[in-house]
């Protein structure tokens, strides 16, 4: 039985989104054929196991009586997880267990975790990581880097404009002024994070001064893009690696505007439960259906996604914008797969077994020179 290690945590501000992701993964993983362990990265970068961490009302107690640190370390391709040495073993102290993990699933959001930082740990070490690689990670995360690959492939993408904090210190007004000549209304976000933190509109000089202040208190880099009026956000998600890949139903979010807050999705319960609801499949014309996916796999594809991912889109009536991608989707967009027969265990399934067969293909790949292919090159790196 395959050792499954989830993720959960990190130094990030969408810690407690992820909680809630690596749990479903945990509650929905087939246990008939994996072994699933939560590896639970608290806000200090610190590494624990136990089993009161399966349970996510001990999250809400804070209450974690068999949590211990352990040290991440690698051997034959395998996650091995070391109780911290300052633990008090031996004949008087208590046992502490190391765990092998055969696949690592991150179920991890934001910076310092969803960027590409924690698949560098695996990757280096030949770990099978679902999720892409931090190539398409890090990409994924940023938010500029990410729209000028999309404009490289002719995906269409909203006018925006971008700066750093130093920048933006340094010649205010000059980049105020680059920011009004897309035109007002204005969305303002972090490049770099997820969940609709740090994200504000814009509607004039003042509020934008204040968007940007409170954008770069989470990022050195802040984007800001032209808010379509009365737009629909129609989301997909695409499943699968390289050319083998799957497109979902798409969902339009019932009661969505310019965009949701954090709090909408994660923290207020609303009265009117329809504004938290989602629509699937998505009420568009089979034209604008058939366009989004296409789009949704060339997105999937210019950043070399491997899994799951969800394509998030704008739609005006007329015109169809690729505003993100989320290369780990907030609980892995399970609702998007479930109309096409595709339970939330199927979906787990699928994630870990293209993790496995991406980390084949890295497996392939010459690591270094060997002296009969040196004798075959000519001087200069030239072949003869």
């Amino acid at each position: 039985m395959k050792r499954i290690g989830i993720i959960i945590g990190g130094k990030t501000v969408e810690h407690e989104v992820s909680i809630i992701t690596g749990l479903q993964v945990l509650d929905n993983i087939d246990k008939t054929i994996y072994e699933p362990r939560i590896i639970y990265i608290q806000k200090d970068g610190k590494w624990y196991v136990g089993n009161c961490l399966h349970d996510i009302n001990n999250y809400k107690s804070k209450k974690f009586e068999d949590a211990y640190e352990v040290l991440p370390g690698f051997k034959d391709g395998k996650l091995i997880l070391y109780p911290h040495p300052d633990l008090k073993q031996g004949f008087f102290g208590k046992k502490y267990d190391t765990y092998s993990i055969d696949i690592v699933f991150p179920a991890v959001h934001g910076t310092n975790a969803e960027d590409g930082a924690l698949h560098g740990i695996f990757q280096m070490n030949g770990v099978p990581c679902a999720f892409g690689s931090v190539l398409s990670s890090s990409v994924g995360m940023d938010k500029v880097i990410m729209k000028k690959v999309f404009e490289s492939n002719n995906l269409p993408i909203v006018g925006y404009t971008w700066f750093y904090r130093s920048g933006f210190e340094k010649n205010k007004q000059e980049i105020m002024e680059e920011i009004e000549k897309i035109g007002y209304p204005l969305i303002v976000k972090p490049s770099n994070l997820g969940s609709s933190v740090g994200i504000s509109k814009a509607n004039n000089q003042e509020e934008l001064m204040f968007s940007i202040e409170v954008a770069l208190n989470y990022d050195r880099k802040v984007i800001v893009e032209k808010c379509i009026e009365n737009v629909r956000e129609i989301n997909c998600a695409v499943m699968g690696y390289e050319n083998d890949l799957t497109v979902s139903l798409c969902e339009e979010p019932v009661g969505w505007k310019e965009f949701l807050t954090y709090e909408d999705k994660y923290v207020n319960k609303k009265k009117d439960a329809s504004e938290s609801k989602r629509r699937i499949p998505a009420d568009i014309d089979i034209e604008v259906e058939e366009k989004i996916k296409l789009y949704a796999k060339e997105a999937f594809k210019s950043i070399d996604c491997c899994g799951d991912a969800r394509i998030d889109f704008l739609f005006d009536g007329n015109n169809i914008f690729v505003n993100e991608i989320n290369t780990i989707p907030g609980s892995i967009a399970f609702y998007l797969w479930e109309g096409l027969g595709i339970s939330f265990t199927d979906l787990v399934t699928k994630i870990i077994e293209f993790a496995e067969i991406q980390q084949e293909q890295q497996k392939s790949n010459i690591v270094s020179y060997d002296v009969d292919l040196l004798n075959r090159m000519g001087s200069g790196g030239k072949h003869k």
